[in-house]
């Protein structure tokens, strides 16, 4: 091995030291990694309501019915969930919320008509959450 000069680049370090120095990152970048991961699934994992497409009808050039299978943790809880009908083009054409009320049974069916901009092709599920607004609850 040749000897650098100390005054001119400092003082070499040995492999060991190298070594360590190698396993302390990664086990740092695995600690931050483990981190990452339980705070997302924290954040975007499974909530307390689940909607799954169980199928969609073509009513008109103006409407598709979409039929949605929801599975909720507490079902005395009411639960609303967003259905949407899209274009040829993939895009979004209509939009609708839609209240599952409280039910005996874990997962309930449920079908509700979307109007839409352009004619349908397709009908699906966004998402549901228990976050229910004031304006589907009946008074």
């Amino acid at each position: 091995m040749i000897e650098r000069p100390a005054a001119r680049y400092g003082r070499q370090r040995s492999g060991r030291q190298r070594r360590w120095v190698l396993i302390a990152l990664a086990v740092l970048v695995l600690a931050a990694g483990v981190t990452v991961a339980v705070l997302a699934s924290a954040r975007f994992g499974s909530g307390d309501a689940e909607g799954e497409l169980a199928g969609y009808r073509i009513v008109d050039d103006e409407t598709v019915a979409v039929t949605i299978s929801v599975t909720r943790d507490d079902p005395s809880r009411p639960v609303v969930c967003i259905v949407r009908s899209r274009s040829l083009d993939g895009g979004e054409a209509g939009r609708r919320e839609v209240l599952v009320p409280p039910s005996t049974q874990t997962t309930v069916q449920v079908t509700a008509e979307v109007r839409s901009s352009r004619p349908p092709v397709v009908g699906d599920v966004y998402g549901c959450g228990t976050d229910v607004p004031p304006y589907l609850v009946a008074p």
